[in-house]
């Protein structure tokens, strides 16, 4: 392995870089408008006969002396149930054991409340308030929440801040998908969102307890290893205070810690190049030969979260070829593309058919080289063929991890007042289906079999055990 490394004043606090879907432990809500439930009264369902009180029924339901329509005070059905102020029910509903409704609610089209707690089935309530499919107990006014595929929407609003890495938003990679779980949650969820950007390191402790002493936020997302150091005095200044910590976990209960495998996904990455430096391959402008089996890795900050996939990408490309020779450059930051694009033009002319980058916002530089060079190259955290749709031509493939499922998955457990469901340090992985490496849209359907045979094994091998993969999610100590 050939390790040409650019200085560029780097340090060993590294950041990282970028739908499995989490299952959410989500609270059932109290509807406290639309509605009452109150125990002691009761309608059987789908009566046909009067009520009491002169109310009579129709279409199967028990219903107020004026019909469907409402208006009278009040009707009483059997067992003793009460409907106030024009409440109506139609349509086979039925209402059992215990369960009043008051203040114009209206069911109808089959629903049924049983045991004084539940509506089911396309159940409606006043006051914009809906519950479907099996929820029962609903929230203030307007409230969303999901379970079951049920939706239940109401009012409440959760502030939530996140706060970039030194890559800085707009970086098509880890900091633009932490966000855009964020937003995911709030099409769910009444969330409003601040997004913070600071690519200092050192304004890190001031920023976050800036944000925490407004007390505006019932979460701040921290996006990077980086904040670490910072998060650890904050956590513990600010126990009342929620935070996601992302690519690093500390031991505060206040903290969600969200570390993806980055070693497992870079893996991945090498086996793709060290499969395709052998292939006589190409495509439009670009193209492998099988001269001499030699790949690429440009990375950002040398340091033990960044070395861990470097080293991963290294071992999954000897998995395939063990005579196979990579080059590796750091460029000292996230976001210098320049310097990025001459490590890798760099490479590129040494022989590199490949070049794989950790770089987050720099590997933009990477991409360019592999246009001129006319190569491919490899991306990271998102599907950067798609994020990046200018160098699509040139983009093989991208080891990607579901940040955005992450933050999404915070948010809601938040909004949902069920943090505790996620603090601690959780590690996803493969097996989780947290981490992958996808295919580029310009190239599916267009490389070799060997290529898409050798992934599939070793994700396998991987979720069995049976491949040992250099370091580990948070990094090489």
């Amino acid at each position: 392995m050939v390790r040409n490394t650019n200085q560029a004043d780097a340090s060993e606090d590294s950041d990282q870089d970028r739908e499995t879907e989490y299952e959410m432990t989500r609270r059932r809500t109290v509807l406290k408008t639309g509605a009452a439930m109150i125990a002691g009264t009761a309608i059987a369902g789908c009566l046909g006969g009067n009520g009491d009180n002169g109310s009579n029924s129709s279409n199967g339901s028990n219903e107020s002396g004026a019909g469907t329509s409402g208006g009278t005070d009040t009707s009483m059905g059997e067992n003793g149930t009460t409907m106030d102020n024009g409440t109506t029910m139609g349509n086979g509903t039925s209402m059992e054991n215990g369960t009043s409704m008051e203040n114009g609610t209206s069911m109808e089209n089959g629903t049924s409340m049983e045991n004084g707690t539940s509506m089911e089935n396309g159940t409606s309530m006043e006051n914009g308030t809906s519950m479907e499919n099996g929820t029962s107990q609903g929230g203030d006014n307007g409230t969303s929440e999901e379970f079951g595929g049920t939706t239940v929407t109401s009012g409440e609003t959760t502030n939530v801040a996140i706060v970039s890495s030194p890559a800085g938003f707009g970086d098509n990679a880890f900091n633009d998908l932490a966000l855009d779980g964020l937003r995911s949650a709030a099409t769910a969820e009444n969330i409003t969102i601040n997004q913070v950007e600071e690519t200092e390191q050192s304004q890190y402790q001031s920023v976050q307890a800036n944000l925490a002493q407004t007390g505006e936020y019932d979460l701040i997302i921290l996006v990077s290893f980086n904040h670490t150091e910072a998060l650890t005095q904050n956590a513990a200044d600010y126990p009342d205070q929620n935070w996601m910590l992302i690519n690093a976990s500390i031991d505060e209960p206040n903290v969600a810690g969200y570390t993806w495998a980055n070693h497992q996904m870079s893996y991945l990455a090498g086996v793709a190049a060290g499969t395709m430096t052998t292939q006589d391959f190409s495509l439009g402008e670009v193209s492998t030969t099988p001269d001499s089996a030699q790949v690429g890795f440009v990375g950002g900050v040398d340091g033990s979260l960044i070395n861990a996939f470097e080293r991963a990408y290294v071992a999954g490309a000897e998995s395939v070829n063990e005579d196979v020779e990579v080059a590796v450059g750091y460029i000292g930051d996230f976001t210098d593309t320049a310097t990025a694009a001459d490590i890798a033009n760099s490479q590129y002319d040494g022989g590199a058919d490949i070049v794989y980058h950790g770089a987050a916002a720099a590997g933009r530089g990477v991409f360019q080289a592999a246009q001129s060079q006319g190569r491919p190259a490899i991306g990271v955290d998102s599907d950067q063929s798609t994020t990046l749709p200018d160098f699509q031509d040139v983009i093989m493939g991208s080891a990607v991890k579901y940040i955005n499922e992450g933050t999404r998955e915070v948010a809601l457990a938040v909004a949902n007042d069920n943090f505790e469901s996620v603090t601690g340090s959780n590690v996803l992985t493969l097996e989780d289906g947290a981490v992958d490496f996808t295919i580029g849209q310009a190239f599916e359907g267009e490389l070799p079999d060997m290529l898409t045979q050798n992934i599939e094994d070793a994700k396998q091998g991987i979720v069995d055990g049976d491949i040992s993969v250099p370091c580990s999610a948070s990094g090489c100590q």
